[in-house]
Formats: structure tokens, sequence, C-alpha cells
């Protein structure tokens, strides 16, 4: 985002109390997260880092029977072509976008933002932060901008709406680095030896393998916190377990259950922030909703957001909805818009992975392709996406329940 306000002329501040690099979690890049990358001028340095190259992700189901969505982009046609992006290893990757940052003209406060500072009528002028050497100074803005993801400050700061529990919540992700992997090694671009692989067991039971360089890969698990409490394992053992039983396919290609890293955690992780804007703020990515990691979506909002958010505060500096009693109302609706589709994709993805996999697959490719690369911030409604609505009216499904129903509902070009 600051990229963006620099690229403007607007003068911006990154009040930062975390020391770079740090660990953090969420490695793979969308189609559109590698093309907003481009768009930056950053191309060369993500290839000067060796950061490894995705090309798709594979998804496996509990008895193999893997499926493919390539990594694709629209061209000036608005044709499908072939595109990649990367996985990335965000202790580094985060440590290049600061330094970038500060390179194009971010100013940079050391210290922890602790209270929004507002005026008699509710409007936010600035933050008070506690500097790293121990003092407090106040630091007053045009506009506010809560970039803390999953610490949702402006939630806890009382600037946001309630802070609603997600369809997800009830969930714990597990996750380390492991080396001695096996990994594709074909021509094609679904045995490209980088790309994400997806194992699924059952309903919000699943794991991600994600190459970060070429020796080590990002594993964990994604299973529902009554499970995980159940087993009475340490975070290390149940991923050491979960690694050798949760799929057969899985286990294959991690023979070698040694951790590189301590087992990490982050438990209840699905919520949203209804209103995430107001006179003088607004908050980006993860700071107002997270859905579900499963099909890496995190960067991708999260940069698109700060970019969205960026022309909405040019606009606003310009003297557009400056008198308005929410000036980023648009902004706001725009992205819950595009979100919504993240919901909806992800939704189907559970409720029914059966037909879910046959949408992608067969009947609506180029749709489902559209909505894995991150085009989700459009008014239009795809056949594909339509679809997928229709699996979220009927719910959770049992294939089994009604074997006529994938038939009739998503027609005869649809075969077992």
């Amino acid at each position: 985002m600051s990229m963006f306000l620099s690229q403007m002329g607007i003068a911006n501040t990154i009040i930062e109390k975390e020391s770079f690099p740090r660990y953090h979690i969420g490695e793979s890049f969308t189609g559109e997260a590698g093309g907003l990358m481009r768009s930056l001028g950053l191309e060369q340095k993500m290839l000067q880092k060796h950061y490894p190259v995705k090309h798709g992700v594979r998804v496996y189901g509990p008895t193999g029977n893997p499926w493919f969505v390539p990594v694709m982009r629209r061209n000036e046609q608005n044709e499908l072509e072939p595109v990649t992006t990367w996985q990335v290893r965000r202790s580094d990757f985060d440590k290049l976008m600061y330094d970038e940052a500060v390179a194009r003209g971010a100013t940079i406060v050391k210290g922890e933002a602790t209270v929004p500072l507002k005026r008699e009528d509710g409007s936010v002028y600035g933050v008070r932060v506690k500097m790293a050497d121990g003092g407090v100074n106040d630091v007053h803005s045009e506009v506010l901008v809560d970039a803390t993801g999953q610490h949702t400050w402006g939630f806890h700061a009382g600037m946001t709406s309630q802070k609603v529990i997600g369809k997800y919540d009830r969930q714990v992700a597990i996750f380390s680095q492991v080396k001695n992997t096996l990994r594709d090694h074909g021509t094609a671009r679904d045995e490209q030896p980088d790309n994400t692989l997806i194992f699924y067991k059952e309903l919000v039971h699943w794991a991600w393998f994600i190459p970060l360089d070429d020796e080590v890969v990002s594993v964990g698990i994604v299973s529902p916190n009554k499970y995980f409490q159940a087993k009475k394992e340490s975070r290390r053992n149940f991923l050491l377990r979960e690694l050798g039983e949760l799929n057969p396919e899985l286990a294959r290609r991690v023979p070698d259950l040694e951790l590189l890293e301590e087992a990490r955690a982050i438990p209840n992780y699905s919520y949203h922030v209804r209103t995430f804007t107001g006179k003088g703020w607004l908050c980006i990515g993860d700071a107002h909703r997270f859905i579900d990691p499963v099909f890496s979506f995190g960067v991708w909002i999260t940069a698109k957001e700060g970019q969205l958010a960026a022309q909405a505060i040019k606009g606003y500096l310009d003297g557009a909805h400056r008198d308005d009693p929410n000036p980023f109302a648009d902004y706001q609706d725009y992205c819950e818009r595009g979100l919504d589709k993240v919901q909806a994709l992800i939704d189907a993805f559970w409720n029914d992975p059966i037909a879910f996999a046959f949408i992608a697959h067969r009947r609506h490719p180029a749709d489902i392709i559209d909505l894995f690369a991150g085009r989700i911030y459009s008014d239009k409604v795809s056949a594909g996406l339509n679809q997928l609505y229709k699996i979220n009216e009927r719910g959770a499904f049992n294939p089994a329940d009604d074997p006529e129903w994938m038939k009739r509902e998503l027609g005869d070009a649809l075969t077992p």
C-alpha cells in the first residue's frame, strides 16, 4: 500500500513494532498476486531471489484422483493464457517489501500503535504510538490505515464494528517445514516441482504442501479443533502423525518425518468485521476479514486491497466524499463483494468437493481458473460461480443421498 501511495505522490508513514525479517505464515501467491508484483515493478527482484515458480494447484482426494487448476491470466483480448506466480518464504519476502517501501519514500516510525486519536465528532486524525525507546508520540494523519492483519488492531481499538465469528472458526492449523520430500518432475504444468499441493481428508480436515526453495517445503495440517484436542498430543506429535496418516499421497511425498523448526499453531482463525471504514480511517486485508486459508488468497487480497485503498485515499485527498459520514464506504462495499465470491468458492469446496471438482475440471474450468487466480473484483457472475451458488444453496451433501443430483444439476457433460 505504501508503494502505491508513493507512486501517487502521497506522503505515507509506516508505524511498525516488528523487526524484519520475522516469521510469518502464508507463502503461496495466486496468479493475480504475481501480476500485482509485476505491476509494482518487482518482477526482477522476485526472480533474483529465486523464489519457487508456481504453475498451479493440484488437489488430492482421500483416495487420490487429483485435479489441477493452472495459473492463467487474461490477456488484452480477454483470453486465458498461461502465466506463473511464486511461492515465497515470508520472512524474506516481507523484508523485501518493507525495504522497497522505504526506498520508494515511506517514513518508518519504530513503535507500537496504542489508541486512535479522535475528534469530538468521532472522526480519526491519527494514532498514539509507544515508541521503541519507551517514549510516547502522537502521529497525525489525513487517513489512518489498519494493516495489522489478524491482530485486528482497529477492532480492539474500538474503531470497527464487532468481530463476528466466521464459518471456519472452530479449526486449528498446525504447521512446520520439512526436507527430503518427493516432488513432481515432469514437463507438463501440472507436474512442475514447485506447485502447491492440497490433500483433502474430509470436511475442514486437509493439508498443504508448499515448496519454499529447492529443499525445504512448508507443510501444515488443518483440522477441527475438537479433533486436535481429542488426540491429546503435542503440536509436534500431532503434525508428525497427521503427515503420515491424513492422506496416502501426502505420506508418500513426505517419507522423512523430521521437522526443520518448531511446530506452530493458529487456532480459530475465521472472522468477519463488517464495518471497517470510517471518517479518517480504513482497514485492509486480514485486519477486517479472514475466511479460510485453503486456496491461498491471503497475500493477494491484502495486496489488492492496499492498491484499492490507496486509490480511495487519493480520491479523498482530492475532495471526493470528503464530507460524507463514511468517505470510504464505496471501497468497503467493493472489497466485501469480492470477498463474498471467495466465500462462495470455499463454501462450495467444503459443501461438496466432488461436484466442485467436476465444475473446476470439466464443466466451467475457465470460470474456476479466474476465481482461483483472484479475479474476484467485478460485478460479473459467471456460469461457474452460479454453479457454486447452487452447491451452497443445497448445503453439505453426501452423494449417496441422491446419486442423480450431480447429473441433474450440473449436466450430462459430467461423467463419473
